[in-house]
């Protein structure tokens, strides 16, 4: 196909304002230009500029987003899929326009499963709506990422949270996907069967593709019984250091953790004062154990006993669902309570990963190149996968600070890749990682994800200028 048809600028006004017409015809009143609401659909809760797209659309059904996505394919105009925003890395910015295609209204939880362990969502249920809904069903979906996001928008970033040591991220819960593709075409992903080894892995192609490739509309999720006995730790520590050795040595000797959760002593400091705690400032570990109440016991007072071998304590526990559930919500409202650390400045946040076995030495470099730099980054993160996130506080009007905050982060990605890691854990790659993957895939990998690309989307027209672009080659 001719390179001018596909899309890597901004389409005319007379295409974009062929499909707005249009869609204004076929959705009314869902179907919006005005230019408040439009930023609001940009990249709002991170330093990225945002890039708004010029109409947002409501669709409610599969069929509904089919006959968008074959407008604008026709019309050769950029399609972004939207779900609550909450993504850091510019995944929902329109660098080209477009139309942005906010799956909000499709938010029905289809059919429960209850003796499969299974589920059929729509894309715009959030994961707090699904887990109300199966709480007196005994049910719980347990990927947990700090906002209450879309779990469409979950899947399209292979989102993950506290609860991933023990039951994986978003790649290892979904078991299928409906998916509308760039040329408007429906696709089935997978069937409900518990695994199969037929064909190629669609459904794990489209996990993570950050709406690259099409735009999910159903989707087949696994659950999980919930446990009968659940019980809470802290632990802290005198280091960093001696908080990342006890999870590695916790993980090696088996114990079956639900969540381990690292914050050094600026996040809990922050936590402190935002949601009324009285941890203790240093280093900490949140722990949850999940099982029966003499397993959830034994797991308890066993890591107790490794993080004494490390310096860590006083060791507390509980079984008390109050106390649990006030530790998580701080725990989910750290992206919120550092800010406090440095009112008036713009906080950002960015993620990295590695291997388990490097995660104290990465995490001491990193908190030791921070304080070299002059900037002030609580860390905190998911301990048990080696993924945690730094949330910068940076001063945008001052650009030495900025230079500093870009400079660090360089060094950060390529300190975990040389351990290697990975550029990202779980906040995606976006426009602002892009540079990253040639760096940890190398050439030929890229090269691969791009004739995928080219492949499902001729026209360039999904979310166009994430992850891989038509500049790449």
């Amino acid at each position: 196909m001719a390179a001018q048809n596909h899309v890597h600028e901004k389409p005319s006004a007379d295409r974009i304002n062929t499909v707005v017409s249009e869609l204004q015809t076929m959705f009314g009143d869902r179907l919006t230009t005005n230019m408040t609401v439009r930023e609001q659909h940009a990249n709002t809760t991170t330093w990225v500029k945002p890039q708004p797209a010029d109409a947002v659309v409501y669709p409610e059904t599969t069929e509904e987003v089919s006959s968008i996505v074959k407008l604008c394919a026709a019309n050769r105009v950029p399609v972004i899929p939207f779900g609550t925003g909450t993504s850091f890395e510019g995944h929902v910015n329109a660098p080209y326009g477009g139309i942005c295609v906010d799956t909000s209204r499709m938010n029905n939880i289809l059919d429960i499963y209850a003796e499969d362990l299974n589920c059929r969502i729509q894309p715009g249920v959030t994961r707090e709506e699904l887990n109300d809904y199966l709480r007196d069903k005994g049910l719980f979906f347990p990927i947990d990422p700090g906002a209450n996001a879309a779990i469409g928008g979950m899947v399209g970033t292979r989102a993950s949270g506290t609860n991933a040591v023990r039951y994986g991220t978003m790649k290892d819960n979904v078991l299928s996907l409906t998916v509308v593709l760039p040329n408007g075409d429906i696709v089935k992903t997978a069937s409900r069967a518990k695994k199969s080894s037929a064909g190629y892995d669609l459904t794990r192609l489209f996990v993570g593709s950050e709406g690259t490739l099409g735009i999910i509309t159903e989707i087949v999720l696994k659950l999980h019984g919930q446990p009968e006995a659940i019980s809470a730790a802290i632990c802290p520590f005198p280091t960093v250091k001696h908080a990342c050795d006890a999870v590695i040595a916790a993980i090696q000797y088996g114990i079956p953790v639900a969540r381990m959760e690292l914050m050094d002593e600026f996040t809990v400091r922050s936590l402190n004062d935002y949601s009324k705690l009285d941890l203790p400032v240093s280093p900490l570990l949140l722990l949850e154990f999940h099982g029966t109440e003499p397993s959830v016991k034994e797991q308890a007072e066993l890591f107790g006993e490794i993080a004494a071998e490390y310096e860590g304590g006083p060791f507390s526990w509980t079984v008390k669902p109050e106390e649990r559930s006030k530790l998580w919500k701080a725990r989910h409202d750290a992206f919120w309570a550092v800010k406090l650390l440095r009112p008036g400045v713009k906080d950002v946040p960015t993620d990295i990963c590695v291997p388990i076995s490097r995660l104290a030495e990465c995490v001491d470099e990193t908190r030791r190149d921070l304080d070299e730099s002059n900037l002030l980054g609580p860390i905190f993160g998911h301990a048990g996968d080696g993924n945690f996130h730094i949330n910068l506080l940076i001063d945008m009007d001052d650009a030495d600070e900025v230079a500093r905050m870009k400079a660090f982060m360089e060094r950060m990605v390529h300190r975990a890749i040389d351990m290697e890691g990975t550029c990202t854990g779980e906040h995606g790659i976006g426009q602002e990682k892009r540079k990253y993957l040639e760096i940890e895939y190398g050439r030929e990998a890229l090269d691969l994800m791009l004739t995928i690309k080219k492949a499902i989307d001729p026209l360039n027209i999904m979310n166009p200028g994430k992850i891989v672009t038509w500049q790449e080659k």
